[in-house]
């Protein structure tokens, strides 16, 4: 049984990649199934006109594989340390998206979920690889 602190280190970083999971799962699904011209109309979504179709489903198939990675090894008991990995993989997708947005010189509030989910996906990636690792 652990002690009390790791066990509350372990409920945060599930949590954490809980909401991860989400955000990204609903994030690369969209950008699997709405066409580009669709993501491009939206406010948040200009940033597709700067990638082909197909580049946009690949981000799209990234964050879904990153998400699956963050939830699904730990609870099926089967190879728990990709979880490190696809937190980190999700961290360079936000830097990737970041940098993106900084170079097509968006506003700062549409930079900012970049910032803040790579941000997690960090804490996740350093929680699951030093601190509470499964």
């Amino acid at each position: 049984m652990l002690p009390i602190p790791f066990r509350a280190m372990d409920a945060l970083l599930w949590i954490v990649a809980w909401v991860l999971a989400v955000a990204f799962a609903g994030a690369g699904a969209m950008k699997l199934v709405v066409p580009r011209e669709r993501l491009e109309q939206r406010r948040a979504g200009a940033w597709a006109r700067d990638f082909t179709p197909w580049q946009v489903r690949l981000i799209g198939l990234v964050e879904v594989a990153g998400a699956v990675g963050l939830v699904v090894p730990p609870l099926v008991d089967v190879a728990a340390w990709l979880v490190p990995l696809a937190a980190a993989g999700l961290a360079l997708d936000m830097l990737g998206a970041y940098s993106t947005h900084l170079r097509r010189n968006d506003p700062t509030p549409i930079r900012v979920p970049s910032i803040a989910l790579g941000v997690l996906a960090i804490v996740v990636a350093v929680g699951r690889y030093w601190i509470a690792p499964f």
